[in-house]
């Protein structure tokens, strides 16, 4: 048989499988019409094969599809998953074995950071209303060079080899909250001055931002949509906003039950954007549908009634890390709306009194959390619960913040002493 002949044959099956989900559907008089112009027969009986054909088709492209992304893709760590990894044992660096590689001083108290998506670039926040990004690279080669080799760089190549990439000018007040957009260089900002503002980063004489949003009071925390379109900002005030990036158009939920009833203290996006999670000062959690922005799921005193401080996405999404001013980190599992794990020792000289957030490692294998009375980085496995050993996280004030790279054994750390530390686990060749 021809190729021709193949090809006729194969149009002339596709008409009968059309005829006939016509046929099934109801649609005679279309079905009887398409028969007569395309002369198929014999009669087509009615039948649902051609959606049961198709059906399968997309489910195969999809899977090939799938195949060639992760071909192409760098190798995917698949995060803590408890329905099926109870006894995984931790295959990445202990906590405790990163070594101090850089630190940058801001002229008042750092009070947050955030590591890009790609892991490369690092922002810190003040109280004395700066930003600085950071270049991881850079950072990591400094802490390799010899002391008399930095002693003899030339004022160029100090410049171009300096960690400190861009330090930023707009705010008039603290900067609460940074975060990067996931995939242009651009930078959000949250600031005790009621503004958020978007700075773009990839130009080196910028200063200022580009685009300002003017709030109602103090930002406290803020989050990009995994698509980069949307920004979530929480304020001092219980009403959630969304805002559209281009247009700085605001929404809220449509239900005024969906609100808190406290100051919002940390807001995030799930990693697909499916969903959200936001905490707060009235001690609640709040689970909320990407889509349509309204709450699904509370959970009521989470931490004992006490301040719910940060909250986080596991990798999958199918968990919810929380910590709060009860000194306790918890794994909330969102299938079954239940506590899972509660990792306890932090605070055990007393309550903190400030807050601070938890935090996964890069492969989720380990939860942090910083110690407030002896500003010690506290860490457990995160499915067993089990204690690790302590990393002195050498800092003369408070820790404030604590962010840890996506996917490298690297951590940043920001203090009331004005300084942000930039931690890494060297391997032995280096």
């Amino acid at each position: 048989m021809s190729k021709l002949q193949l090809g006729l044959k194969e149009r002339d099956q596709l008409y009968r499988l059309m005829i006939s989900q016509l046929f099934y559907d109801g649609y005679q008089s279309l079905a009887v019409q398409l028969a007569n112009m395309t002369k198929a027969h014999p009669a087509c009986p009615p039948s649902d094969r051609l959606f049961k054909v198709v059906a399968l088709g997309l489910r195969t492209e999809e899977s090939e599809h799938e195949q060639i992304v992760q071909k192409n893709s760098d190798p995917i760590v698949s995060g803590i998953d408890m329905e099926f990894e109870t006894d995984v044992s931790p295959t990445s660096p202990e906590i405790a074995q990163y070594e101090t590689c850089y630190v940058t001083a801001h002229k008042g108290p750092c009070r947050t950071a955030i590591f890009h998506p790609n892991g490369h670039l690092i922002a810190t926040g003040s109280e004395d209303a700066s930003i600085k990004i950071l270049d991881v690279e850079r950072m990591l080669m400094k802490s390799a060079m010899p002391i008399d080799l930095i002693a003899q760089e030339t004022p160029q190549q100090q410049m171009e080899n300096h960690p400190v990439i861009r330090t930023l000018y707009d705010h008039t007040a603290e900067v609460t909250c940074v975060d990067f957009h996931p995939s242009q260089q651009l930078l959000a900002s949250g600031s005790k001055d009621f503004t958020v503002k978007l700075f773009e980063y990839s130009k080196p004489s910028v200063k200022k931002a580009f685009k300002s949003i003017q709030e109602a009071a103090e930002v406290r925390c803020l989050s990009f949509h995994p698509s980069g379109d949307y920004l979530l900002v929480g304020t001092q005030h219980p009403t959630l906003r969304l805002y559209d990036i281009r247009s700085a158009q605001c929404f809220v939920s449509n239900n005024p039950h969906d609100q808190h009833s406290g100051p919002i203290t940390a807001v995030k996006y799930s990693p697909t954007g499916h969903l959200y999670v936001t905490s707060s000062k009235d001690g609640t959690i709040k689970i909320w549908d990407g889509v349509s922005n309204r709450c699904i799921n509370t959970f009521m005193r989470a931490h004992d009634g006490y301040q719910v401080c940060s909250v986080i996405f596991s990798r999958n999404s199918k968990y919810v890390l929380s910590s709060g001013k009860d000194s306790l980190v918890k794994l909330w599992e969102l299938s079954t709306s239940r506590c899972l794990i509660a990792y306890t020792g932090a605070g055990v000289i007393g309550k903190q009194e400030h807050r601070s957030n938890t935090i996964f490692n890069h492969s989720e294998d380990f939860v942090l959390f910083p110690d407030e009375k002896t500003t010690s980085l506290c860490c457990w496995d995160s499915r067993s619960a089990d204690r690790q050993r302590l990393l002195s996280l050498g800092h003369n004030g408070l820790v404030r913040c604590i962010a840890h790279s996506p996917v490298s054994p690297a951590l940043v750390s920001c203090s009331d002493d004005f300084r942000a530390r930039f931690w890494y686990r060297k391997t032995d060749s280096e």
